[in-house]
């Protein structure tokens, strides 16, 4: 084009103004919602709701059973926990079993932790960790109670020893896990900061593994309580009293089944106050506020 020539200006496109519809009810996203859709949106309402099913179920078929030396209906079993408490200590049966396990649990998570950053650390160490798990972790730990028997006796420590060996190798397995999936990027960042040994293994791989970690602590705890019960079912707690297992064991031999049933509900609720309880609190102040879990 020439110089001194004007450029042509651009079409004037036709301008167009339509009305929005109006929004309804679901596209409002300032709608309040309702107290059923309030009430659904919690985990513990629902959670509940499905407890109370269960119960509802378990009423009715020991109703149309008729049987309570076999299946005896809920209220029953309710009736037997109420006076299980009130009576037979069952609440001191519960805290013993609950003392006893939190000895084993806590000595078998240090183990776990202290195996595991060695692993993570020298080569001996991850050797050391795949050839102890292979060897251990698919060997029960109620198969070992008549070696724990015959080393510490009739009393705390055989339970103890049992429960240090069904925490340690699966909480170990997930930890080492997690600690070896940790990115490289976040590996670089530690070493760069000039961060080794224990300073590297607290800052850097237990939080970015501590997903992993918070499962084994979950499946380990859950192994620690099967096996606890099922070992007290044998020998109890000592010589002098017993924990919830021997409770169930009483019973059955004396055939009070709804006091068995009730130990066993007993056991149940432990186990959902620790998920619901305290692993919930741990995943919200942990993993959840990190925004590594949804």
């Amino acid at each position: 084009m020439a110089e001194g020539t004007a450029k042509p200006l651009p079409p004037k496109r036709s301008e167009f103004e339509r009305a929005l519809p109006p929004l309804g009810a679901v596209g409002d996203v300032a709608r309040p919602l309702s107290a059923f859709e309030r009430l659904t949106s919690l985990a513990s309402a629902r959670r509940i709701f499905l407890l109370l099913l269960l119960a509802a179920a378990w009423q009715a078929y020991g109703a149309w059973l008729a049987n309570p030396l076999v299946f005896p209906p809920f209220s029953a079993v309710l009736d037997a926990l109420w006076d299980s408490i009130l009576n037979r200590n069952l609440l001191w049966r519960a805290w013993t079993s609950i003392v006893v396990l939190a000895k084993g649990y806590v000595i078998g998570v240090v183990l776990a932790l202290v195996i595991t950053a060695l692993a993570v650390s020298t080569r001996v160490g991850s050797d050391l960790l795949s050839t102890l798990t292979a060897m251990f972790n698919p060997l029960p730990a109620i198969a070992l109670l008549p070696i724990a028997l015959l080393w510490f006796g009739l009393g705390e420590t055989s339970l103890v020893f049992v429960l240090v060996h069904s925490v340690l190798w699966p909480l170990a397995l997930n930890t080492h896990a997690g600690f070896t999936a940790v990115s490289e990027t976040l590996r670089m960042a530690g070493r760069n900061y000039g961060l080794s040994g224990v300073r590297y293994v607290v800052l850097i791989l237990i939080p970015a593994a501590f997903p992993s970690i918070l499962a084994g602590l979950k499946i380990a705890w859950a192994f620690a309580w099967r096996t606890l019960i099922a070992a007290e079912l044998v020998f109890g707690v000592s010589s002098r009293s017993g924990g919830l297992g021997w409770f169930i064991f009483e019973n059955r031999n004396e055939l009070n089944i709804p006091e068995v049933f009730a130990g066993l509900v007993m056991v149940i609720l432990i186990g959902l106050a620790m998920e619901g309880v305290v692993f919930r609190a741990i995943e919200a102040r942990t993993v959840r506020l990190w925004g590594m879990q949804r």
